[in-house]
């Protein structure tokens, strides 16, 4: 059975990305592994009194994407494709492609949100990113609200 890596970021654009995936899924005979890169910085705030922790957001936060992770993967279930998941921490690009190696993927499936020029120049585009250093197929689903 075929592989797939999905990364999701819990945007309103998730459940229409996850939906594409089980679709792609049935046609290439695959199971899904959806993966959730957290931020490492979780939890720490900067203030008058300079950097501060507080563990109960990082767990607050933690919960909610796992709560959120099994939504999506009982989505997937739902429509009969294998599905598991993990919630990792790192840089998104190279976390995601890290664990696409360690599972022998086949596809990494993502999805594009339609932003581009300045926005791309200085924050960066993790679609871009993957694609361009993957070394399997990569599909970019257009996740942007239609105009």
């Amino acid at each position: 059975m075929k592989k797939i890596i999905l990364p999701v970021d819990f945007s309103d654009s998730s459940d229409k990305l996850v939906d594409y995936a089980v679709g792609f899924a049935k046609d290439v005979n695959a199971e899904i592994a959806l993966i959730h890169v957290a931020a490492t910085d979780i939890g720490f705030v900067i203030g008058d009194m300079g950097f501060q922790y507080f563990p109960e957001v990082e767990e607050n936060e933690i919960k909610y994407e796992l709560k959120e992770l099994n939504r999506l993967e009982q989505r997937v279930t739902s429509q009969g494709v294998n599905c598991t998941h993990i919630l990792k921490q790192g840089v998104a690009g190279d976390t995601i492609l890290e664990y696409s190696d360690e599972k022998n993927a086949d596809y990494i499936v993502v999805g594009s949100h339609g932003r581009s020029g300045v926005y791309d120049v200085f924050i960066g585009s993790l679609t871009k990113e993957i694609t361009r250093k993957s070394k399997i197929p990569v599909l970019v689903v257009p996740c942007h609200d239609e105009e």
